[in-house]
């Protein structure tokens, strides 16, 4: 399979887009529940900072459902590329069933590194707290004109380590994918030269 320049079969496209549909979708939705948990933690994150990225998307709705929109909008992508990269794989060389059972096990590997990050970024942003020195924050702090530093400081660790996680879980599920896929070849493969030596 050519990464650069991959050669997709196009009765195959539809099923790859379901598969990425839904997980950017599964993401979105991961994002909304995510930025309701963090805007409890530092409304400044939002109001002084998200608010003006996501301008655009502002409906004039609560703040908080505009919050569930920011936390849809930017988390759709990373599923919506990750289940299509783990659709490519699967989808081509293993039965319906098996592809789909191995790509939401993928998809799983995501979505548990990924939380597993936003993890470790709050208990980074707990131990940040015994620190009473933000002055290396000065610049956002003047910026957003922010009144509590470090809640801000502990949401930008949660989401910045959520989405390291998030990258490594898609590396690694991308890698289990393939190792599926390769040993299920190997034994239709091996089945095939048995049937061939009878």
């Amino acid at each position: 399979m050519n990464i650069l320049y991959p050669k997709i079969r196009l009765r195959l496209v539809p099923t790859m887009l379901g598969y990425a549909a839904l997980g950017g979708v599964l993401a979105g939705l991961y994002g909304v529940l995510h930025d309701q948990i963090t805007y409890s933690i530092s409304p400044e994150y939002f109001t002084n900072l998200k608010f003006d990225q996501f301008h655009w998307a502002d409906l004039g709705l609560p703040q908080r459902i505009f919050v569930g929109e920011i936390g849809f909008l930017a988390t759709w992508w990373v599923g919506f590329f990750a289940a299509w990269f783990l659709a490519r794989i699967t989808v081509p060389a293993l039965p319906p069933e098996v592809a789909f059972r191995y790509a939401l096990r993928g998809f799983a590997i995501v979505f548990a590194f990924g939380f597993a990050g936003g993890v470790v970024g709050y208990v980074l942003g707990l131990i940040r707290l015994t620190n009473s020195d933000y002055s290396s924050w000065d610049d956002f702090r003047l910026c957003y004109d922010l009144t509590d530093v470090p809640s801000f400081v502990r949401v930008a660790y949660i989401h910045n380590a959520g989405y390291l996680g998030g990258l490594i879980g898609a590396i690694i599920a991308i890698l289990y994918v393939r190792r599926v896929k390769n040993r299920y070849q190997a034994r239709l493969n091996q089945s095939g030269i048995r049937e061939a030596s009878r």
